[in-house]
């Protein structure tokens, strides 16, 4: 057999966690239930439990990296190379992932890499079905807050057997198949597994006699009117969770959830990005030009007296802290964000152009800079 660090595909220096994790991975690909009949994976899984054994041991470990596999033989190995039974090769996979020894005790390990089920009769009870709704709210709404009512179907616990499924208690019987526990045992050589009852699916018990209401399902279709709290600052594509309003569970579980997707309708005039809200105002060039003052809305509602300083250039934008909106969790509120939009007179009479052509005789570069630093970049292609 190939030295114990080869077989295990680990350097000599390798940690006690690296030891560990290619053993590990090695052993669930070797592993004799994933590879019934094959002599060859067999072997394998033997020489790579055998290598984990001496390097996972630290003593064993400085006696092989001494002496070599004649130094560990008589430390525990059976007195020879190799495992002297498949047994002792899987108490090592066992110890490895935290198990035990045979028996059912040793079933998670199972559950979890080769997909059998296990646990005892509680693990059937299951949470119901979760349900999602759609709402459309508008742009205030969102911002404020609202509460709205939604219709939903469910399936409810059925009123007349409480659940169970059966004409009356004494029509719930137990299943002979697993005597009541939900579970049939099944030993393969070293290992006791449990897998679900397919009788009783789990539940442990038979229905003798129908419910005539729910006809055995124990279920019933029922429409609630749920009230959902629309946080403010809430938008669109975020998700709320309503606990415990989805199908109720089976055999005892709790009840799904309700997860309600938000909509925000567009508002006409502002426009929203994250917490930030933006206003496009449109002023008049002699607006712009002279400065002036502003009553604009808020998000909120309420209005805001904005100050439009003299020589205001198109596209400027002016913030206006702390009425944006409110975050949905809580932390602080965003900004109004005004994008001035100068806009340029048209069906001027001919004495507004006029006045406008005579302005412009009057006009000097220090009037335009931004014009004039345009037009000094232009001089150096030319």
């Amino acid at each position: 057999m190939s030295d114990y660090y080869d077989v295990l595909g680990i350097s000599k220096g390798a940690s006690p966690e690296e030891v560990k994790k290619a053993y590990r991975k090695m052993a669930l690909k070797y592993h004799p239930d994933k590879n019934q009949g094959d002599e060859d994976a067999s072997k394998k899984f033997k020489e790579i439990s055998e290598a984990y054994e001496v390097l996972s041991d630290e003593n064993k470990r400085k006696t092989y990296d001494q002496f070599g596999k004649e130094g560990v033989r008589g430390s525990g190995m059976g007195g020879g190379p190799g495992f002297s039974s498949m047994e002792e090769a899987l108490r090592t996979f066992m110890g490895a992932f935290g198990g035990g020894g045979g028996g059912p005790g040793g079933g998670s390990i199972f559950d979890s890499f080769f997909g059998f089920e296990g646990g005892n009769e509680s693990s059937y009870a299951r949470q119901g079905a979760s349900k999602k709704i759609q709402i459309v709210i508008s742009f205030d709404e969102a911002a404020k807050g609202a509460q709205k009512e939604a219709v939903i179907t469910n399936y409810a616990n059925c009123e007349k057997c409480e659940g169970s499924g059966a004409a009356s208690k004494s029509d719930l019987k137990t299943c002979s198949t697993c005597n009541g526990s939900g579970q049939l045992q099944q030993t393969r050589g070293f290992f006791s597994m449990t897998s679900t009852c397919p009788n009783c699916h789990g539940s442990g018990t038979m229905i003798a006699k129908p419910c005539s209401s729910c006809h055995g399902s124990g279920k019933q279709k029922k429409k609630q009117t749920v009230k959902i709290q629309i946080p403010p600052g809430i938008d669109s594509g975020m998700r709320m969770k309503m606990g415990g309003y989805g199908d109720a569970g089976e055999n005892g579980g709790p009840p799904g959830d309700l997860y309600v997707y938000v909509q925000v309708k567009p508002h006409e005039v502002f426009k929203r990005e994250g917490d930030d809200v933006i206003l496009a105002l449109p002023v008049s060039l002699v607006e712009a030009t002279l400065g002036t003052k502003k009553e604009i809305p808020t998000p909120l509602g309420s209005t805001y007296r904005m100050t439009i300083p003299e020589g205001t250039q198109p596209g400027k934008v002016l913030r206006v802290k702390g009425q944006g909106f409110p975050n949905v969790h809580g932390n602080g509120t965003g900004d109004l964000l005004v994008h001035v939009q100068v806009e340029t007179p048209v069906n001027l009479s001919s004495e507004q152009k006029e006045i406008l052509r005579s302005f412009a005789e009057t006009e000097k570069p220090q009037n335009s800079p931004q014009t004039r630093s345009f037009f000094d970049k232009l001089k150096s292609f030319f």
